[in-house]
């Protein structure tokens, strides 16, 4: 039988569309706030902001007529002129507030600058009662008890208390750093966790909130073109996240999630830093344009736009970055020509180990105590300075050593080739399967003389600091040092001389992917990637040639060793005939 839903059931439906979690409600509230030209807005949260929430601003306050008709649905003050076209405010649905109460106890205090006294209302689940008389300062307070208290199959959806407060801060940080000329903070349970105080320095709100060490590696961005304007700071190639979670992007004052902004971010990199496995460029980027360009009304959430012009945008952000990237570091180019390369691809396959190879006496031949530390540790036979020999000399299947280029490549020689071998990603590759070969074994650990301390965000070091057992057990023994660093006093033996600080952040920008009932023991293939990265030698360190010729020899006892862990190869191999072919030699 086909019939008209009760309106309270409507906005229950609603809700499960604007209200996924409580930083979803938040970021609606918080919005509001922002639209009515607040320049404070503190919010509260307990547990998580299941039980409790509340978000406070200064702004223009509602008089006692308009709270009763705020809960109704779709009732806005945002659309003045009825056009979709052209909206000017971040909240404009008119949803927010009725799908909330709908699914919630709420509770809303207003005072408009006009009025001596403020007045409240109160809603349980959808249920709203007549405003009445209230002491309250200026603005609009909104206090938010028991979400999904009346839809429990939401509520069994929501995760722990730790992950959902983390969840909220993330909406803070995105919603703060777009405004920098308004006061933020967050408290839980009487905690303060944020604290952003207005400033008028866009790059000082940036800095605070991604943190400092952006500030010495960001470049600004600033370019205007056919009245589209995009300004804002992007890091350099070599400053990298695990993940994409610090890449910031803006549209009219709206964060937003959008695969032509995130396409255009990819592309502006492409070639000046590794593919996204290997690393995530940090950024916040604030784009403006005429509101007849662009489409905001595409989502419930309003976290994704549609562009009238997509390939005029994206042009537009790939030429600032890299104009800006290129502004601020050597642009270097090859000296072979391009088409040449094709037949060097051709030899970048994956390497199979053959059967031993005898080795003349005649040739150098190190055998390798292969250790995972900042040298190779090698055993050398003495040879004589000269020794004539007519024994045919065989090489070994990766060949001997003969040179390191630029800090990063060795030369090796072969019977038949020169293969170009990435140090860094070979030994990457090795360190990678030598962990986890190792999993399940009792972890060596190496004690620090004097701990290392990381500087992190206050959320990344409670996250650490949850998972301390799970990580003791894998060699690492961390302690809080502060609420934003933390002391690193153990870590595994296969780590040694590894970049401790930038691990550590690897570290922490993974566990921010995984559900807090993930163990990391589940994870180990990503965890291990990540410290294999930075616990081999790093490209720009200089080898000698036992050094080179003890990573050449592991690489051939190991049979992945043709591809690093990210998928690249590890080396290339240069046939004589193509060689000569170059020089027209055939």
């Amino acid at each position: 039988m086909l019939r008209v839903l009760p309106q309270n059931l409507i906005n229950q439906i609603a809700a499960g569309e604007v209200v996924e979690r409580p930083a979803s409600a938040i970021k609606e509230l918080i919005e509001n706030a922002i639209d009515a030209k607040a320049n404070r807005i503190d919010i509260k949260i307990e547990q998580g902001g299941k039980s409790y929430f509340c978000v406070s601003d200064n702004g223009k306050g509602m008089s006692p007529q308009e709270l009763s008709l705020a809960i109704e649905r779709h009732a806005t003050s945002k659309l003045p002129d009825d056009d979709l076209v052209n909206i000017n405010f971040l909240g404009f649905r008119g949803e927010a507030l009725p799908s909330i109460a709908s699914v919630s106890k709420m509770t809303i205090s207003s005072r408009t600058p006009q009025s001596e006294s403020g007045w409240k209302i109160q809603i349980n689940g959808g249920v709203k009662n007549n405003p009445e008389p209230s002491s309250c300062n200026y603005g609009t307070k909104i206090e938010v008890q028991d979400l999904f208290y009346n839809t429990p199959a939401r509520l069994k959806f929501l995760k722990s208390d730790q992950s959902e407060q983390m969840a909220i801060r993330d909406i803070v940080d995105r919603l703060a750093m777009c405004y920098p000329n308004i006061t933020f903070s967050l408290e839980n349970e009487n905690k303060k966790l944020l604290n952003y105080p207005a400033t008028q320095n866009l790059f000082d709100r940036v800095s605070m909130i991604i943190g400092h060490q952006f500030k010495e590696n960001a470049v600004a961005v600033q370019t205007e073109h056919d009245n589209i304007r995009l300004s804002g700071f992007v890091g350099l190639p070599t400053y990298t996240r695990a993940t994409s979670t610090e890449q910031y992007l803006y549209v009219n004052g709206r964060y937003v999630k959008d695969k032509v902004l995130l396409g255009a971010v990819r592309g502006a990199y492409q070639g000046l830093m590794g593919h996204g496995s290997d690393g995530h460029p940090v950024l916040a980027l604030f784009l403006s344009l005429p509101n007849r360009l662009l489409d905001v009304n595409v989502s419930p959430a309003k976290t994704e736009v549609r562009f009238q012009d997509a390939g005029k945008i994206r042009g537009l952000m790939v030429a600032s970055i890299r104009n800006a990237l290129a502004e601020h570091a050597q642009q270097t180019a090859t000296t072979i020509h391009i088409g040449a390369l094709g037949s060097y691809q051709e030899h970048s396959t994956p390497y199979t180990p053959l059967a031993k190879t005898h080795i003349p006496k005649s040739i150098p031949s190190p055998q390798p105590m292969f250790q995972m530390s900042d040298s190779f540790s090698v055993k050398t036979q003495n040879q004589p300075k000269e020794e004539k020999t007519t024994e045919i000399v065989v090489f070994p299947p990766m060949g001997l050593a003969k040179a390191q280029l630029h800090k990063t490549y060795i030369i090796s020689q072969t019977t038949d080739s020169i293969l170009i071998v990435d140090q860094h990603a070979a030994h990457e590759r090795l360190t990678y399967e030598k962990m986890m070969k190792n999993l399940g074994e009792k972890v060596q650990t190496q004690l620090l003389l004097v701990p290392e301390i990381v500087d992190l965000k206050p959320e990344e070091v409670s996250l650490l600091m949850d998972r301390s057992d799970e990580l003791n057990k894998m060699g690492w023994v961390l302690d809080a040092f502060g609420p934003d660093s933390i002391a690193v006093r153990e870590i595994p033996a296969l780590m040694d001389k590894a970049d401790l600080k930038q691990t550590i952040q690897d570290l922490a920008d993974t566990l921010k992917t995984f559900d807090d009932t993930v163990l990391l023991q589940d994870k180990m293939k990503d965890i291990c990637a990540k410290m294999a990265c930075h616990g081999s030698v790093r490209a720009g360190r200089i080898l000698t040639i036992d050094e080179m010729n003890a990573l050449l020899r592991q690489m051939e006892e190991c049979g992945t060793s043709g591809q690093c862990i990210h998928g690249r190869p590890t080396y290339i191999t240069l046939k004589l005939n193509d060689i000569e072919k170059l020089f027209g030699r055939r």
